[in-house]
């Protein structure tokens, strides 16, 4: 099942972006990484992803911004956000635009791959 997925992982943070890239890899996804929103925009006008892990705080376009993008664009993607802030109308605000899953920093890789099964079925 995971070797046609494509995933897009947006997230600021270096080391976090490399460890879930190979983690996912090594599950068989096809992984793609962007460090912040505006590189994550670019790389969905150029390409489909199936699944979009999409972290919240970043800098120069934050995740909800790139959610909206998303969300206007009508691109069919599945969405989770990530986050280190547990705040209720951030996650409010990720479902009413279109994320399907949300969930908070730090989490076991295993929680994010079977959110990721779930959104995929």
């Amino acid at each position: 099942m995971a070797k046609n997925i494509r995933i897009l992982y947006v997230d600021d943070e270096e080391e976090l972006r490399y460890l879930v890239e190979n983690q996912l890899s090594h599950e068989g996804f096809h992984v793609k990484t962007a460090d912040d929103g505006d590189t994550a925009v670019k790389m969905l006008e150029e390409n489909s992803y199936d699944v979009i892990l999409l972290d919240i705080r970043m800098p120069r376009m934050s995740g909800i911004e790139v959610l909206k993008y998303i969300k206007k664009r009508g691109i069919n993607s599945r969405v989770i956000m990530l986050t280190a802030v547990d705040d209720l109308s951030v996650a409010l605000e990720s479902v009413k635009n279109g994320a399907i899953d949300y969930l908070t920093k730090p989490y076991e890789f295993e929680t994010l791959l079977k959110s990721i099964k779930r959104v995929i079925l």
